[in-house]
């Protein structure tokens, strides 16, 4: 009896797509895209490219590159062969700052609706993001161009895990900074007035915030007024608040408390920071 040899080509579509789900993402389109039209077909389908993340996240929570900028061939057909194919499959993209660049700019994205940017310091935002007359300016418009250029976007990650070099400013923002359809948002913050800008009612579909800070200090007298105009405006629709915080603060009864109890609807809280010249934090409202 001969024995029978089969081929990848052999197999139904199950069977493949099971054996290239073991491979990573990149592999499975890189390496077969060019084999035959089925396989061509089968790794473009939106099983592989709805949700793509081209970088490598290791137990240290750090992102590292997938592709070498400088070096790495790859990179290159990635962003002149296959993604202008792919684009209205992607719906979620999680990049880091060397390559990410490269990617967004290698086609649109008219169908994205969450975007993970990791590794990201301010100066990396503002190449990325704003018009170089902009870029000399701290109160950058950062938001309003990753909104208007991702208009689907609903969920945005802006490297909540390397806070000390990517703190973006929202003060004296425009109205247009944040977006109306925006559900989820992990970002870092330098001030608490960013925190506040951010929850003043423009962003009302906002139901997941996931903020980490450098710090929470008591307000100065001047300031006092800017805080109080936010204080009456109800947040509804939050229902997942998380405030992270590695430095000591006194402004918990200020600053922290006023803010939560605009959270009417709220069902989960993630308060991580120490509070100083407190004697007694559980009573009778904590």
């Amino acid at each position: 009896m001969e024995r029978s040899l089969l081929g990848l080509n052999d197999l139904p579509d199950e069977v493949l797509i099971i054996i290239l789900k073991n491979l990573s993402q990149l592999e499975a389109i890189s390496n077969f895209i060019d084999v035959n039209k089925r396989l061509k077909t089968i790794v473009y389908d939106s099983i592989f490219t709805s949700r793509l993340t081209l970088m490598r996240c290791l137990s240290d929570k750090f992102c590292r590159p997938i592709f070498d900028p400088l070096l790495d061939p790859m990179l290159d057909r990635f962003c002149l062969q296959i993604l202008p194919e792919i684009h209205r499959h992607i719906k979620w993209l999680n990049l880091e700052s060397s390559s990410m660049k490269r990617i967004l700019g290698a086609t649109n994205y008219p169908n994205l609706y969450g975007l993970g940017l990791f590794n990201m310091d301010t100066e990396t935002a503002r190449s990325l993001f704003t018009d170089k007359k902009l870029i000399s300016m701290r109160h950058t418009l950062l938001f309003t161009k990753i909104f208007s250029l991702f208009t689907n976007l609903k969920y945005l990650y802006f490297d909540p895990s390397a806070r000390y070099s990517s703190t973006l400013p929202f003060d004296n923002a425009p109205p247009t900074v944040v977006s109306l359809i925006l559900v989820e948002l992990h970002v870092t913050f330098d001030k608490f007035n960013d925190c506040l800008n951010l929850l003043d009612g423009r962003s009302n579909q906002l139901q997941t915030l996931y903020v980490s800070m450098l710090m929470i200090p008591l307000l100065h007298p001047t300031n006092s007024n800017k805080v109080n105009c936010f204080d009456q405006k109800k947040i509804p629709n939050l229902k997942c608040f998380s405030l992270h915080c590695d430095e000591e603060t006194k402004a918990y009864d200020e600053l922290i408390v006023p803010l939560i109890q605009r959270m009417s609807n709220l069902e989960k809280l993630d308060l991580c920071f120490t509070v100083i010249s407190k004697p007694t934090f559980v009573d009778g409202n904590d």
